[in-house]
């Protein structure tokens, strides 16, 4: 039977898709190729998916914001679980374009909470993020801290998702799974992040910028380790039998975070990368920027002792691979 993949031609997207479609599963993947950052990016992913998979992958371009378009593309379409990883990502953006973030998040999301709600759908997984634990100061961030309290517009959106997926997990019992990513890196990663940022500045000798003076701390979690998370809870839907869930719900929804459970220095990622890519880094300080955080830091207790899950990957044996994958795909090799 089909998965329907959104934000399929994204990052955690493509390799959701990948891993699905590698271990015999039929793919139906939809995104909008917003031009956010480079759309070649996300056309090449979702090439290299068609070449590998053949038909196993489905690929339409539509905008599931737009219920029209969201109803078009799956009409007619056999399938019982989602994996929702369409959003409008980036903290900044929302400074940019704050419009981009209630339609894509806000309405995209409810709209694929009405699919899954008219599909009686046997599992939604769908992304929230980090971002949702705002200042807080108590680490490492668990599910079951207070996350009222959003520093960006991004943040205030994905807590908004977990919200209305509890009301409708409550409302109609779909079974729900939210997983809060933490700073996701990796070969096919996106321009946006900081791996990618401070690797392309090292490589042209243009200056890499330190907010903070790169006194911060992020839990970089390697793709590969978010994969095997994502595939274990979409294998394991929430059960109906009103215990309390990871997140506090007691509806057949849980929240889980996906990270590294290390919190790992900005300035230790720097020096890793200048060691693979052989070049100093130009570095230019800058003060924080409105909506970051000093550091974030996953317990993943939750989702390890329901789902098995142990990340395996450190910065030290990622950072590399991506290296090495950025270097092919701009044929700087």
């Amino acid at each position: 039977m089909v998965i329907f993949v959104t934000g399929a031609a994204g990052f955690i997207g493509y390799h959701v898709s990948k891993a699905l479609l590698a271990r015999g599963e039929q793919i139906l993947g939809v995104d909008n190729l917003n031009p956010y950052y480079d759309p070649g990016l996300k056309q090449a992913r979702i090439a290299a998916l068609e070449e590998e998979f053949g038909n196993a992958f489905t690929f339409l371009r539509a905008d599931f914001a737009d219920s029209a378009e969201l109803a078009s593309v799956v009409e007619g379409v056999d399938f019982e679980r989602l994996v929702h990883l369409g959003a409008q990502v980036g903290v900044r953006y929302g400074l940019v374009n704050p419009a981009s973030y209630v339609r894509s998040n806000g309405v995209g999301h409810l709209n694929i909470l009405e699919l899954a709600r008219h599909r009686e759908l046997k599992h939604l997984v769908y992304a929230s993020s980090s971002s949702v634990y705002g200042s807080n100061t108590s680490l490492p961030f668990r599910v079951e801290d207070r996350t009222d309290r959003p520093i960006s517009l991004y943040a205030a959106t994905k807590k908004a998702d977990e919200l209305m997926s509890e009301s409708y997990s409550s409302l109609f019992r779909l079974p729900m799974t939210g997983l809060r990513f933490f700073t996701v890196y990796g070969p096919w990663g996106r321009p946006d992040m900081a791996v990618w940022l401070f690797t392309k500045a090292i490589l042209s000798g243009e200056p890499l910028d330190l907010f903070n003076g790169g006194a911060m701390r992020r839990d970089f979690t390697y793709i590969d380790d978010v994969v095997a998370g994502v595939l274990a809870c979409l294998d394991s839907p929430p059960v109906d039998d009103q215990q309390e869930k990871p997140g506090g719900s007691v509806s057949p929804h849980a929240v889980y975070n996906i990270g590294n459970h290390r919190s790992e220095e900005l300035m230790e990622l720097i020096g890793i990368l200048e060691e693979n890519l052989g070049r100093k880094a130009n570095t230019k300080v800058l003060p924080m920027q409105p909506g970051d955080v000093m550091d974030t830091f996953a317990d993943i207790s939750a989702i390890r002792n329901d789902h098995g899950f142990e990340p395996k990957t450190s910065i030290r044996e990622g950072v590399p691979r991506f290296t090495q994958w950025y270097k092919r795909y701009h044929e700087l090799d």
